[in-house]
This record gives structure tokens, sequence and C-alpha cells, in this order.
């Protein structure tokens, strides 16, 4: 019998109407464990290749892993997969909350989703059943009121819905998916795929918890985790949230302010996270089972910018994308700003990231008040922020052309525009400079959704003065280099800690709890967690072959397309020195990125001139059937 999963993998055809359960054998579990590499194995087998991401030719696959549902920290996560409607390629973003293990214990492993409704449905999975439901009444809804109509439809409170939001159904490209009204598949636009597809949201509940191997050893884990977490490296997370790091990146001359273009932010403290916790905090929240209770919930009852504590509070990342980015410095603003991306289903990354562009065009006198609608967009404006994601949520004027996403809109506007974008691939970059942590540019390049923040540890962890060393020589990593360099070292440590975050987000595990550094439990206690639950004789071997089979499928998916080498570029902007602060003057080097791209290239066994896994790569991991695809 299988542990850990239900080996139940749920097909819901939109276009039919139909429901279909397939039960794969135990050996697809243990080659693709779950998450992103399960979710772009259907998308490879389901999806044509030139599909239209927002036609009803394109799959959206939403799967858990082996270990998602059991009770400790940092499992209860998801991965939505589909082709990106803001990038044309791979799209790929996580999630945690409760809906991840509500779904798993509503009996299945994965959703597998294809077609068109002919009108707007939601899905309800329980207890191993699922039916679509009429959703017509829950359009133009935003997310908490539709998460309560389905709840108080259903009959029970406890119902965890999964949904696309306002901004989804409009077909904004980095609409995202929303569970609980505050926790979001963020990146790649997969809102807007379930938008396309009549699907309004995904309900789930469920009493089915698969048995796992061995429940002493993962009680005895569960417990050890529980109790360090105050003595933890996570002790910070647990206080602050994501959000402790905004002062401590001001200072080292990494928070990108005023659209990238200064590396520190005078306003820093205004939107720190001991501001948060010391004024509009209200209390921490968790995902299921887990004791690091790192997300925030904030509440504004007074003033120009009061915010629902429904809809959570801001992480680091939109501190500053909605703030640093566009120079605001007003905490409660930039909380309304994260209440209303949330309320209409936006990523605040890509969100804030175009709305930072767009001030700099005005700002150079690209864009002016007959463009912009009458609004002042000039830095620091933040009634102009929150005006705009309104505007943006519901394609409204300005907003339509701002919901394309800025690499498009500058191909619209054109006047300069895209020399000021900060977009990999189409997409906005996260709030991590590659300037100041230079593995970051490599990694920005080659990663096969676009810049992403999460895909590799950044280069502190490997610092000779304040890295993870011990940690780094588990993996054979034992010449530490500083955050400012990029030689081929540093690209192998890039490499080897990608394939562990690759890993992770097969395994559905979270990255601020497991990890090669910056973690609560260590990578020989990520393998005990792995085999306590399945039974399996895992190794770390073997988990990071998964990591690296999930990342060429990711790039092969990509290959498909005709995408290759040539996407992995930066924006003019990365080049430019930076003005202020520790990082003034700095710059990444082009030279020495194109340099780390030949040795990564070699290193991983892709085509060095066209960047394309090789097909004997592929049958090294065991997927050769992705080449014949």
């Amino acid at each position: 019998m299988p542990y850990g999963y239900h080996g139940r993998i749920l097909h819901v055809d939109l276009t039919a109407g139909a429901v279909q359960v397939e039960e794969p054998p135990a050996k697809f579990y243990r080659q693709y464990f779950g998450g992103s590499a399960l979710g772009v194995y259907y998308l490879l087998k389901s999806t044509p290749a030139q599909a239209n991401p927002l036609g009803p030719e394109n799959t959206l696959v939403l799967a858990l892993s082996v270990l998602t549902g059991v009770p400790i920290s940092g499992q209860s996560r998801m991965t939505a997969v589909a082709k990106s409607p803001l990038t044309g390629m791979i799209g790929d973003t996580q999630c945690g909350g409760f809906w991840p293990a509500e779904l798993k214990f509503a009996g299945f492993d994965a959703l597998v989703i294809t077609g068109r409704a002919e009108n707007p449905v939601y899905l309800w999975v329980h207890d191993g059943e699922a039916a679509l439901h009429d959703a017509s009444h829950l359009t133009g809804k935003v997310t908490g009121e539709v998460q309560k109509t389905i709840c108080d439809e259903l009959g029970d409170r406890r119902v965890q819905v999964l949904q696309c939001g306002p901004a989804g159904e409009k077909g904004v490209r980095f609409a995202c998916l929303i569970n609980m009204c505050n926790r979001a598949n963020g990146r790649t636009g997969m809102g807007a795929v379930m938008g396309s597809k009549n699907l309004r949201a995904v309900a789930v509940r469920g009493s089915s918890r698969p048995e796992v191997a061995d429940e002493g050893a993962l009680r005895s884990l569960a417990k050890w985790g529980a109790d360090h977490v105050s003595d933890s490296v996570v002790a910070g997370l647990a206080l602050l949230g994501t959000s402790e790091i905004v002062s401590p990146q001001h200072e080292a001359g990494g928070l990108p302010t005023h659209n990238w273009r200064s590396g520190v932010f005078e306003g820093h403290e205004a939107i720190s996270g001991q501001r948060m916790n010391d004024t509009i905090l209200k209390e921490r929240g968790t995902c299921y089972g887990c004791a690091v209770r790192c997300k925030r919930v904030v509440e504004v009852t007074e003033g120009p910018f009061q915010v629902d504590p429904l809809y959570g509070g801001p992480e680091y990342e939109t501190l500053a994308a909605l703030g640093s980015y566009c120079g605001v410095d007003n905490l409660e603003a930039v909380a309304k700003a994260n209440e209303l991306c949330n309320a209409y289903g936006l990523d605040t990354i890509s969100c804030g990231g175009t709305i930072a562009w767009a001030m700099e065009c005005f700002e150079q006198g690209i864009l002016t008040l007959d463009d912009t609608d009458g609004i002042d967009l000039r830095f620091g404006n933040a009634q102009a922020v929150v005006r705009l994601i309104e505007m943006i949520g519901r394609r409204e004027g300005f907003g339509d052309l701002l919901a394309e996403g800025s690499a498009r809109a500058a191909e619209v506007i054109g006047k300069g525009s895209e020399d000021l974008l900060t977009t990999v691939k189409k997409q906005e970059a996260p709030a991590h400079m590659p300037q100041v942590k230079r593995s970051l540019a490599l990694i920005y390049a080659v990663n096969p959704f676009g810049a992403d923040h999460q895909s590799h540890e950044h280069d502190p962890a490997y610092d000779p003065e304040e890295g993870y060393l011990e940690e780094m020589a588990e993996l054979g990593l034992l010449d530490p280099r500083p955050a400012d360099g990029l030689d081929s070292e540093k690209v192998r440590y890039s490499f080897y800690t990608q394939c562990i975050y690759s890993a992770l987000d097969s395994l559905n595990l979270c990255q601020f709890v497991y990890g090669p550094a910056w973690q609560l439990y260590g990578l020989d206690q990520m393998v005990e967690l792995v085999r306590s639950v399945t039974g399996w004789n895992v190794s770390l071997w073997e988990l990071m072959k998964l990591g690296e089979r999930r990342l060429n499928m990711l790039r092969a998916f990509n290959a498909r397309e005709g995408i290759g080498r040539e996407a992995d570029t930066l924006p003019k902007k990365f080049y430019e020195p930076l003005e202020g602060g520790a990082s003034d003057g700095v710059a990444v080097d082009e030279q020495e990125v194109q340099q780390a791209l030949e040795t990564y290239y070699a290193m991983v066994g892709w085509d060095v001139a066209t960047g394309i896994p090789s097909k004997e790569k592929l049958q090294e991991l065991g997927i050769g059937w992705v080449a014949d695809a």
C-alpha cells in the first residue's frame, strides 16, 4: 500500500463537464514525488506545443506531494503548473496555507484541469468525490466575497477555497491563485489560466489522511522542529516574518528602490518588519501543521488606507515591490495595496514592478497625464499606487495596458521605455538584487520561468566570512566565495543549491523550513522526513537528482516551444551602476555573466550553443520520453 499519498489523480475536463480518476503506479510517485515535477509531467503529456496559454488547450495542474498533509512544519504546499500567459513559457508557482493539506484530506494527490467550461463554474472536491457547480453568481466578486459565498453554499466554514479572483477573470497576465484570501501561487499568471477556463474556484474538504510508514520517526521530527524554532535561524522569521529583512537589505545596498535605480531607500524603517510589528500587526498566521507561524495579519481601522485582516499582511517582496520600488514609505498604504492585490488576485511582485516601471516612464516624460488617465505617477505617490492596482484588477483605462505586464506594455509604448524594464523572460524581477548577490544574475537568466528568488541559495550562504559553510560542505561545496563573485566555483554552488531548491518544489516543502542553509530542518532531516513518511530508502543524492530532473523538464518544455539560450538574458537596468549607499556605482558585469552562462550550460549537460538539455542528459535522468516529446 502507498504511504503518504493516495495514488489518485483527479482529471477534470471542463469542456465536457466530466471528472475521472487516474491511479498511477508506485514507480510514478517515486520518480516525480509530486509538486512541480509531477505537474510538468502532465503539462508535457497534455498540452500541445505552441498552445495559447489562455486557450482551452492549456493544462492547469494543481499538484501536492507525497509529504503533503502530514503533521509537521513546512509541508502544506501546492504547486500550480501551466503554460504562462505572462512569459509564454513554462509557468510554475507555489503556495502555502491550509488548502494543500485539505486537498490531500479530500482524497487526491493532484488535479489535472483541461478544457474550458461554457459558463463559470467552481469545482467541489470532498472525500474522494468531485463535482462542478455553477459559479455565474460569483463573477466579478473579490476573493473574500467568493470564499464566504462558497462556504455558505456548502454549509461548512472549514471548506478551503482556491480561486483566481476578478483579475484572473479579466485575463490580467500576472493574475495569481489565492487561497484563504491571503496565500498566493503568485508568479507566472496562473490566475489568468484558471480564469480563461471559466473555472472560478476549487473548494476542498475531506477527512482521509494517508498512512505514514513510521509514525514514531515522524512524530519525533515534528517535535524537534517545534522545540527548536526559537533557537534556530528562523526565530526572526517567526517574530517578524519575511519583513525582517527590509532594513538589512537596505543596509547592504540590496533593497530595490525607484524602479531599481538604487539599492537603498531612505524610508526603509517606515516599511520595516519592526515597524509593522509595533503598529499594524494584529496577529501571526500559519500554514497547516507549521510551528514557525511566519505569516503576518495586519489591520488598519482609521485613515485613508483601512485594511481588512482577512487579506493577511505584506511579505518582504510586497513591501519592496509596492513600497521601495515605487518610493512609497507609508506602511498603511503598502498594506492596503497588498489587500487589494489579494482581493483581486494579483501577483504583488509583478504588479509593483509594473507600476514602478510606469512611474519611471512618467518621470522621464515617456508617459504623460494624458496616458495615465490623469494620475500623477511620481515616485512616492501612495494614492496613485493604490488606485492603479484597482484599475489593473478591473482592466480599466490605463490599468488595462499595465495588466499586460511591463514588458508587453513597453512594446506598445516604445520611446525607450524598454530600457527601463526589470524583467527576465517578461516577468518582473523579485526584490533581491544581482548587483550585490551576483549568482542571482546567473539564476535569474537561466531559470525557465523568469527571474525567481527562490530557485537557489543566495550568495551570503557561501560567503567565507558569514556563510553556512558546514551546511554547504554536505553538498561537497568546500571553497566559499564572496557574494560579489561569479567564477566557476560560484556557478557550481548555484547549480547544486538550485537542484536542492528544485527538489523542494517537487516535495512541496517550504524553503524557510527545509533547505541547505537558512532553515529550521537540515538536509539530513529532510531525507529522514521523506523516509519516515513514504518508507522509501531515499538518499540526498536521489532527491538532488529529483531536483535536476524537474529542472530539465521545465527547460525541455520551453525548448518544445522553440525557446532556448536566446531567452537567457538580463534587462539593461542590471548592467547600469546603482546610485547611493553601500552599492553606489555597483553593476552586474555583462562579460562575467556570459562566461558564467557558458560554464553553467556545460556543467549541467545542456547544449552550450542552444541552452537546451541534451538527449543523453534526459536519458540519464530517466526521462528519455521528454526528448521524444
